[in-house]
């Protein structure tokens, strides 16, 4: 424990203090902000309702399942459990912390954004990878940015980001596994 949390203590110093700049402190209070990124979200359900219009619905419902999944299951059982202050709440640590944001009364351990980010990156790159090959660098990029941003604003540890992208990797590999046999069971469409 004394060595995670000295891992903990190092890399969010490093990120938080010495890593900032001006751009980075501008774009990600922003950045990591699920409302930022509502017009991808309505996107991707534009996207697959005009291009998969049979499957659909079974694709968006099983995409609300894995959000669902990952918020609850991160901020309502894996929180509560472990009850880890986050480092703006830290009485030993919050002097330390460059504090970008609100810091928030919840829990620390495991980040619910990066398990939820990761989450539906993942459930997306199951279900079209093999179609759009670009998806998995862009879902990497685009859910480890937004857990970068969560320890750049002061918020998080490294280790709840990163538990918490493995618990989502998890959950969306787990939806999109049952999505695919879902949609081939009901539509008998070989693509999935």
């Amino acid at each position: 424990m004394e060595q995670l949390q000295s891992f903990d203590f190092f890399w969010f110093l490093m990120i938080n203090d010495i890593g900032q700049n001006a751009f980075l402190d501008a774009i990600m209070p922003f950045w990591r902000d699920e409302f930022f990124w509502m017009p991808l979200y309505v996107f991707f359900v534009t996207f697959v309702w005009l291009n998969y219009r049979r499957q659909a619905p079974y694709i968006l419902l099983f995409a609300l399942i894995t959000v669902v999944l990952t918020d609850q299951i991160a901020s309502q059982l894996i929180k509560p459990y472990f009850g880890r202050l986050r480092p703006c709440r830290d009485v030993v640590f919050a002097d330390a912390v460059r504090l970008l944001i609100p810091c928030g009364s919840g829990k620390s351990f495991v980040s619910a954004h990066a398990t939820s980010h990761f989450g539906i990156a993942t459930y997306i790159w199951w279900l079209f990878g093999s179609e759009f090959k670009w998806l998995l660098p862009v879902g990497v990029f685009w859910a480890g940015s937004i857990c970068y941003g969560q320890v750049y604003v002061g918020v998080h540890y490294p280790s709840d980001v990163i538990f918490g992208a493995v618990l989502g990797i998890c959950i969306g590999l787990w939806t999109g596994y049952w999505a695919r046999r879902w949609i081939k069971s009901r539509l008998n469409f070989e693509k999935y």
